[in-house]
């Protein structure tokens, strides 16, 4: 079974803690991105999410939104949607694929504000 509290590092070198955990899946925490880390201000930014259980057969899939006000000027959101899965040596891995948003200033330039 995959658990996600605890704390996960990525490919690029970014921390995400997962602190709470409830029983119905919602879970909150924090994430640091590598791009804080190299730049000597480090900035936490607050994650929430929640994950679907599966039960005993099966690893769960999961979506968790990260806010990142305190590390930029610019109104910024991340999303993240995955799956937890665990390999014959029984260690638990998240892939995940992100959308980054930021506020568009007007409809017409809406097109540019996801990557």
């Amino acid at each position: 079974q995959c658990q996600l509290n605890g704390l996960w590092r990525n490919d690029q070198g970014s921390l995400m803690e997962i602190s709470v955990l409830r029983d119905n899946g919602d879970f909150q925490g924090q994430y640091l991105t590598r791009v804080t880390l190299s730049g000597g201000c480090a900035q936490i930014s607050p994650l929430k999410g929640a994950q679907q259980l599966l039960g005993e057969e099966g690893w769960p899939t999961f979506a968790f939104t990260v806010r990142w006000d305190k590390f930029s000027k610019a109104a910024r959101t991340t999303v993240f949607l995955g799956q937890c899965y665990v390999d014959t040596n029984r260690e638990e891995t998240l892939h995940a694929l992100w959308l980054l948003r930021e506020a568009a200033d007007s409809p017409a330039e809406d097109w540019k504000a996801t990557r």
